[in-house]
This record gives C-alpha cells, sequence and structure tokens, in this order.
C-alpha cells in the first residue's frame, strides 16, 4: 500500500508544474482560513502579491498575517521544499525579503534559511487541496484559474465608476510626488531637487536607489561647474561623463572584469580615463552597487548617465530648473507631450552612437534617451516638480498648466505593475488610456494591494 502511495504521489510530482502551483498560490487560497505553517503557526494570505519577472522571488510585495501580525515580502515557491537549498537560494542575497516558502509537498529535512540567516515559515499546499491532486490537475476549475479576477471584487462596479477612481487615484499618486517635491524644497536648492528626481528616474525601478546615492554624492552644482563659457561643447561633455562614471565606479579602469579592453584603442575612453584620474578626494561608489541583470543594454545606468551629461550640456546656458520650467510654460495645449518630449530626448553621432558600454563590440545605436523614458520622466518628475515648483513661488498658472498636461497625456509604455492589476482586475486596456489612469493603477496597488487594504480598496465595489 505504501509502495502505490508513493508511486501516485510521484506521478502526480512529475504531473504538476511550478506555474500550476503560482496559479493554486494566486487564487485557491484566499479563502483559506485555518492554513498552518510547518511549524504549526496560523497563516492568512490577504495578498499573494504579483509575479516577479525578474531575479528573486516568484511573487514580489505579497501580504500575509501570523501570530506577528501584517507581514510584507516576496513569496517563493516549490514543488519540493528541498528546493530551496537546491537552487542555492540560501546563499542569494536577492530572496532575503522572502516572507513565506510555498511548497506543494514539505519533503526537506531543514528549515528555510535565507542568505542572512533569518528562518522563513514552510507552507505545504497539498493538505489544503479540496480534491485529489490528480483529479485537480484534470478538472475545469484548472483550466479557468487564468481567468479569474481580483477576488475581492463583489458587485462590479461600472465603467463609468472605474475610470472616474483610477483619475482620482492617479491624481492623488501625482500631488503625493508633488508634495514630497514641495518637501525639497524647502530643504535644498530647486535645481537640486529636480537633478535628483531626473536621476532616480533614468535609473528606472532596478537602479533608482543608486541613481539617488550618486546624485547626493554629485551633487548638479559640481556638474554645471564643468560647463563654463571657456569650454567647447566637447570638453564639457567629456568632463561631466567623466566624473558622472566615475564617481559611479562605472569607468573601465573600475570594473576590468567585466570589460576585456585588449586591443581596442579609442581617443574618448583614454580621455574619460585621464580626466578621472585628475579629480582627488571624491567620494566613489562600486560598480557591485548597480543593478545589471536583465538590464537591456541601451537602459545600462552608464548610458543614462552618459545621456544626462547631454541634457546637462544642452541647457548649459540658461540651467536645467529654467530649461524645464520653460518647456512647461511653452508646451502648447494640443500635443504638448510631443513638445515636453522634444525637450528631453537624448540622441549623439560621437562615441555612444557605436557602443553601448566599453566592449570592444561596435553596436549601432544612436538613441540615449528615447520616447518611452522622455515620457516616464515627463510624468513622474518633470510635470509633478513643477507643479510643486509653480505652488512654492506662487504662480499658480504654472501649476495648472503642469497639472492640465499630466491630465491630458497619453498613455506610457506598459510596466510589469499595470499589466498586473490589468489582469487582477479584469480590465480592458482600452480602458487605462491615459497616464493618468495608469499611473491611477499604480496607485492603487502601492496603497491597497501590497499594504493588506482590499477591504479598504474602492474598486472592491
Amino acid at each position: 500500500m505504501a509502495i502505490l502511495e508513493m508511486s501516485v504521489e510521484a506521478r502526480e510530482i512529475r504531473a504538476i508544474s511550478e506555474s500550476y502551483l503560482s496559479k493554486i498560490w494566486q487564487h485557491q487560497l484566499l479563502d483559506k482560513t485555518e492554513l498552518r505553517t510547518e511549524d504549526g503557526e496560523l497563516v492568512a494570505i490577504i495578498y499573494p502579491g504579483r509575479i516577479n519577472d525578474d531575479h528573486g522571488a516568484d511573487f514580489r510585495d505579497a501580504v500575509i498575517t501570523t501570530s506577528r501580525g501584517l507581514i510584507k515580502g516576496d513569496v517563493e515557491l516549490h514543488i519540493k521544499s528541498s528546493g530551496w537549498r537546491e537552487h542555492r537560494h540560501h546563499q542569494d542575497v536577492a530572496y532575503n525579503r522572502v516572507i513565506l516558502h510555498v511548497v506543494m509537498w514539505h519533503n526537506a529535512k531543514t528549515v528555510t534559511k535565507l542568505q542572512n540567516g533569518q528562518d522563513v515559515p514552510i507552507l505545504a499546499l497539498n493538505k489544503y487541496l479540496n480534491n485529489p491532486l490528480s483529479q485537480k490537475l484534470n478538472s475545469a476549475s484548472s483550466r479557468t484559474i487564468l481567468q479569474m479576477p481580483c477576488l475581492q471584487i463583489g458587485r462590479r462596479p461600472t465603467t463609468n465608476t472605474i475610470t472616474r477612481l483610477l483619475e482620482s487615484a492617479g491624481k492623488a499618486r501625482f500631488l503625493a510626488k508633488a508634495a514630497r517635491f514641495q518637501t525639497d524644497l524647502t530643504q535644498i536648492r530647486a535645481s537640486q531637487s529636480l537633478y535628483q528626481g531626473i536621476m532616480g528616474a533614468l535609473g528606472y525601478s532596478k537602479n533608482k536607489l543608486p541613481m539617488l546615492k550618486l546624485a547626493h554624492i554629485l551633487p548638479l552644482h559640481l556638474l554645471e561647474s564643468m560647463t563654463g563659457s571657456e569650454k567647447s561643447d566637447e570638453e564639457c561633455l567629456i568632463y561631466q561623463q567623466s566624473l558622472l562614471l566615475g564617481t559611479a565606479g562605472l569607468l573601465l579602469s573600475q570594473c576590468p572584469e567585466r570589460y576585456q579592453r585588449g586591443q581596442l584603442a579609442d581617443r574618448w575612453l583614454d580621455k574619460l580615463e585621464s580626466i578621472w584620474a585628475s579629480f582627488q578626494g571624491t567620494e566613489v561608489m562600486s560598480y557591485h552597487d548597480w543593478h545589471l541583470f536583465k538590464v537591456r543594454p541601451n537602459n545600462s545606468p552608464l548610458r543614462r548617465l552618459v545621456a544626462m551629461s547631454y541634457l546637462l550640456l544642452r541647457y548649459r546656458q540658461e540651467g536645467i530648473l529654467d530649461a524645464v520650467v520653460n518647456l512647461v510654460k511653452e508646451a502648447p495645449a494640443n500635443h504638448g507631450h510631443r513638445h515636453l518630449g522634444e525637450g528631453l530626448a537624448v540622441t549623439t553621432d560621437d562615441y555612444w552612437a557605436n557602443h553601448f558600454d566599453f566592449s570592444s563590440g561596435r553596436r549601432e545605436s544612436p538613441t540615449l534617451l528615447g520616447s518611452g523614458r522622455v515620457a516616464d520622466i515627463t510624468v513622474n518628475v518633470l510635470l509633478p516638480f513643477t507643479f510643486a515648483w509653480g505652488q512654492f513661488i506662487y504662480q499658480t498658472d504654472l501649476a495648472g498648466k503642469a497639472i492640465d498636461l499630466y491630465r491630458s497625456y497619453p498613455r506610457l509604455p506598459t510596466n510589469s505593475v499595470e499589466k498586473h492589476m490589468t489582469e487582477q482586475l479584469s480590465l480592458s486596456s482600452s480602458l487605462v488610456n491615459s497616464a493618468q489612469r495608469q499611473q491611477g493603477l499604480i496607485h492603487i496597488y502601492n496603497n491597497w494591494c501590497t499594504q493588506g487594504r482590499c477591504d479598504c480598496c474602492r474598486l472592491a465595489g
């Protein structure tokens, strides 16, 4: 009998996939109130999180409750609990945010331990499936899981109600960003506040914090001091790029294990290294401070910093603060986004048109800052900053122009949070047809979903 049971379990293990296991985690356990971890602790799932498309745990931003209260973090899934050590997650810092190890079967003799030494509870799902797994794998319900919307939605709101809620949430996100800039304006120069905002946006989600760190180490006034009227455009660029890349720890000489220069000899590289060698006493970041896993070459922090040098060169006469404010003032009511985009887009025909980085291989890419990233910077930084600045200097017309442009701004490229929320709420992509509504989805995700506040969510109907 034991042999027969083992053979059945063995067949089930071979039949199930982590993809199917993730569907169970997302949709089949939210109504379970008596879940217990392998050490006997009660656990309730408030929000299962969103699928992670990057390095690290399978689900990001999950919310659970235990005897310790509300806990937020990541969730990792395996068919068997032994998979944790087999995949060497116990040695990987990217898994240190894991709060729950979810498995189908618990077979490991050791606890799940993070790289930082903390233990993580294990939840074995095979105990909580209503039907035998072999039946569930073949059932119709297993094929319809993908279509299940957010389980918190009961009486579905009307389309008009949903659009109003998305726009209201989008406005709330805009005003929250503006409020943070207003706080900055009472403490630091306005130009430095704007510079920090742009630098953070250039880092996108993976490198936002390193970019902000660099902006503090290397303030704007130091970079602008490299663009004196006596210097040519090329001299300004080479000095700013050397200072930006050198302080970031991203020059060729600072990360030789990444690049093999070999016989490559380039005048631009030699100048960068020579100028950097002349700087003294500058705090320097490490190459390892940056996240480069699954980063497209054109999105690398190195190229984004080079793009920043071109923006500073473009507005060397008036300064980037006045330049941005004037871009908003001069933007037409119709198609204002095109005017703003043209003011920030960066293309080049020099060294960086033929190189993604310092490697010897040449690949054509003249665009350093394209329309997608420019739109993101405009919506998340330029317009909320200008709104805050307009209020700070009592120019209500400027503040009003900024928020009007935000309301009319067309949709941005879809990101992973928007995709997740659209699927979870079963929304038509045509409904989320503006930047403001996209920002509304992100605001709902950050302030309700990831905080375990599903009972307060206005989209719950």
